[in-house]
């Protein structure tokens, strides 16, 4: 019956890592590396990295903006194709010779009931 006991997995302290790796990442992450003698060394890497992420961070807001631009181009781009149909088919109704003949009888403009002749010019 001793078969089933529980064994509980051991968990090591997060403080004490023996790595070579988990402890550079624990200086790093908590500030102890920059108190050492050597770490004015290190300073123009430590800005060299800072102006990469904030150009970094700036050039994702640029391409975020760009793109919002682009597509609210894209709708006004749709709009004004959509009123150059209405507006062109409006323009075609209004050429036909039915439509131009009823404007121009409010003028007093009638249309011809003879049928054009040629004339014709001999040398």
């Amino acid at each position: 019956m001793n078969a089933n006991k529980h064994i509980e997995p051991k968990i090591e302290d997060a403080t004490n890592v023996s790595s070579g790796l988990g402890k550079s990442a624990q200086e790093v992450l908590g500030g102890r590396f920059l108190t050492r003698k050597n770490a004015t060394r290190l300073l123009p890497f430590i800005l060299y990295l800072t102006l990469l992420a904030i150009i970094y961070i700036a050039n994702t807001y640029y391409a975020e903006r760009k793109i919002r631009k682009m597509d609210d181009m894209r709708d006004e781009l749709k709009e004004l194709r959509f009123e150059y149909i209405s507006t062109h088919s409006a323009l075609m109704g209004q050429k036909k010779q039915s439509s131009l003949v009823k404007f121009l009888e409010k003028d007093g403009i009638k249309a011809s009931t003879t049928p054009p002749g040629k004339i014709i010019i001999e040398d």
